[in-house]
This record gives structure tokens, C-alpha cells and sequence, in this order.
């Protein structure tokens, strides 16, 4: 009897142990046509590689506070909610990356959950559709809109962790109040330079080869300036897109220019810095059209004009020198390309 007990003892003990919760989340997944070797984990103050072996397969456990994280694969990134004692099992394919995000096993329905709101938030704040909108009433009325609809969708399940849905609900006004001030700004940019008034132009400015350049140089075609920097990441992303659309349109109605301001100030003031930063990555990146240098950076008179702020900047001006768009489509958008076929380019 007595050994009876004992062993009933010992088994209860160790069920006890079996039961105990586990002090760290476990992270699995199969990524297809991956784009590195590893992953990235992170928040704020968190941050761990995992490996990704050559079939795609990853796992690894991760002692973490409950919170969302980060997790970039050296090209794109999504959120994952972990919790100790969750175990995630994520499949990505990078060629659909946010649509074929998914998650299952323990606690998953909380990273589903932020991937379907990142879906929602992409397809309601449809960047280049929002800037199509030509007054301020119409986007206030749009916005006022998406802005109803998000804040339904950020509190329809009321499964989903607080931590969650607290934060969606906290960050959805500052969202919509920064579109709503950037598209703003382009719709002023768009009254004070309607499509065919004329353009503000600019003389003699610096060729990559040394000579000069000015936009009545380049009258009887469309011109496509891109405005960038060498120090501007979003500019970079923009190269090969531009490189791909100087390729398609060679021998058409339309010149491409790119304007660089870089400037003293960016390069330990220092001109001779800027102009030879600028150089080189010309070289580097071998980049084509016209490559023009602003003799003042953001204070050239031309900058200073199209009230470019920020860059990049697209311009989009007909062969008369007439104003097309002050703020025309990026490269990579298929907008422009549209835009183009419309002009009959």
C-alpha cells in the first residue's frame, strides 16, 4: 500500500512538472524563396538572428516579453505576438510576402490577427489612390471613412490579446493625421502648380560628363526629373525601377533627368565631398539619363519652386515646359506608367 502511494506521489509530481508553464516561446516556419540566410527578431529593446537552413525551415526558442516583434528577413518584414509558452509555426512565400503570411499552433490567432491588419490597413490607405483626391473635403471624407472601418476591424474579436488591438486603436488617429497632412501637402503643391501651367526651370546646371544642362534644353519631349540624394535610402530603392523605365521608353517622347541635391551639409560641408559622393555612385550604381547636380541643394531656386521638402520627388512636364504633375508617380508605381500610356508617351 504503502509503495502504492509513493508511486502515485512520484507520478503526480512529475505531471506537476509536465504542467509547469514553459518559460520561453518556441518560433518555427518554412520561408519559400527566401531571401537570406536569416531572420531577424526584434523590438526596441530585443533583438535575436535566427538561422534559416537551405530548404527554408527555421526554429529556435526565445525567452521574451509578451509583446509584438519584428521580424525582418533581410528584405521585408511582418509582426509575430510571442508570449512564453506560445508555439508559432509561420510559412511565408517572399514573392506574395504579405499575403501569404500565416501562423498556427499556440496563441497563433494573435499574429493572424496583425497580419490581416496590415493587409487592411494597406488596402484602405492605398497611397497613390489617396493622392488622386484633388481638395482637402474629399480626403477629410475619405479618411473620415477608413478611419470608421479600421477602428471596426480593430475591435471585431474580442479574442485577441488587448496589447493588441490597445495599440492599434492608439496609433490609428496619428496614422491618418500624418496622410492626411502629407497628401494635404501635395494637394496645395497641385493648386499652386496646376497641370499646364508653366514650369519653374532651371539653367546650366552641372553634368555628370562636366557640361551643363537646362530644362529649356530638353523642350519638344516630356521630362521626367527624379529628385534625389546619395544619402536617401528611399531614393536608392527607386534606381533599378528607374533604370527599367529609361530602358523601356529609350527612343521615346520622354527625357529622364535626375537631380541630385546633395549639399554641403551632408557631406562635412564640404562641396568637393558632395559633388564627388555624387560621382561615385553615379559610377557605382551605373545609372543612366541625364544626371544633373543642383548648384545649391535644397536652396536651389528650382528646389525651392516645386517647395520639394522631402525627397524623393517625381516631376512630370510636357514638351511645351508646362507642368504635368509636380508630384507625379514614383518609378516602381504602375501609375506612372498608366500616366505615361495615357500621354501617349
Amino acid at each position: 500500500m504503502n509503495k502504492t502511494l509513493i508511486l502515485i506521489s512520484v507520478l503526480s509530481i512529475l505531471a506537476c512538472k509536465e504542467e509547469a508553464p514553459k518559460d520561453y516561446a518556441t518560433f518555427t516556419g518554412k520561408i519559400t524563396n527566401k531571401n537570406s540566410d536569416s531572420l531577424l527578431i526584434r523590438t526596441r529593446d530585443y533583438s535575436k538572428t535566427i538561422a534559416v537552413n537551405a530548404d527554408g525551415t527555421f526554429s529556435d526558442t526565445l525567452k521574451v516579453k509578451t509583446d509584438i516583434y519584428n521580424v525582418f528577413d533581410g528584405t521585408e518584414s511582418t509582426s509575430v505576438f510571442l508570449k512564453n509558452g506560445y508555439e508559432i509555426d509561420m510559412t511565408i512565400d517572399t514573392e506574395k510576402f504579405d499575403e501569404s503570411v500565416k501562423f498556427s499552433g499556440t496563441g497563433s490567432e494573435h499574429s493572424n490577427f496583425l497580419a490581416q491588419k496590415s493587409l487592411k490597413e494597406e488596402q484602405l490607405l492605398d497611397f497613390e489612390a489617396l493622392s488622386t483626391i484633388e481638395d482637402m473635403e474629399t480626403l477629410e471624407t475619405k479618411l473620415n471613412g477608413i478611419e470608421t472601418e479600421l477602428s471596426d476591424f480593430y475591435n471585431s474579436d474580442k479574442t485577441i490579446d488587448t496589447m493588441i488591438t490597445n495599440n492599434a486603436n492608439k496609433d490609428l488617429t496619428p496614422m491618418l493625421k500624418s496622410y492626411k497632412s502629407f497628401i494635404g501637402q501635395s494637394i496645395a503643391l497641385k493648386n499652386e502648380l496646376p497641370k499646364g501651367a508653366p514650369s519653374p526651370t532651371f539653367s546650366d546646371y552641372e553634368n555628370y560628363d562636366g557640361s551643363t544642362t537646362s530644362l529649356s534644353d530638353l523642350a519638344g519631349k516630356y521630362v521626367y526629373i527624379d529628385v534625389w540624394a546619395t544619402w536617401c535610402g528611399p531614393c536608392k530603392v527607386e534606381i533599378p525601377f528607374l533604370k527599367e523605365l529609361e530602358k523601356n521608353y529609350h527612343g521615346k517622347n520622354i527625357q529622364f533627368v535626375s537631380m541630385s541635391i546633395d549639399d554641403d551639409r551632408a557631406h562635412d560641408k564640404s562641396w568637393d565631398k558632395a559633388r564627388e559622393a555624387w560621382k561615385a555612385m553615379i559610377a557605382d550604381k551605373e545609372l543612366s539619363g541625364i544626371q544633373i547636380f543642383a548648384p545649391k541643394g535644397w536652396k536651389s531656386e528650382f528646389i525651392e519652386a516645386y517647395k520639394i521638402n522631402g525627397i524623393p520627388r517625381f516631376i512630370l512636364i510636357d514638351p511645351a515646359g508646362n507642368v504635368v504633375s509636380p508630384d507625379a508617380p514614383r518609378p516602381s508605381s504602375d501609375a506612372l506608367r498608366a500616366l505615361l500610356t495615357e500621354l501617349k508617351v
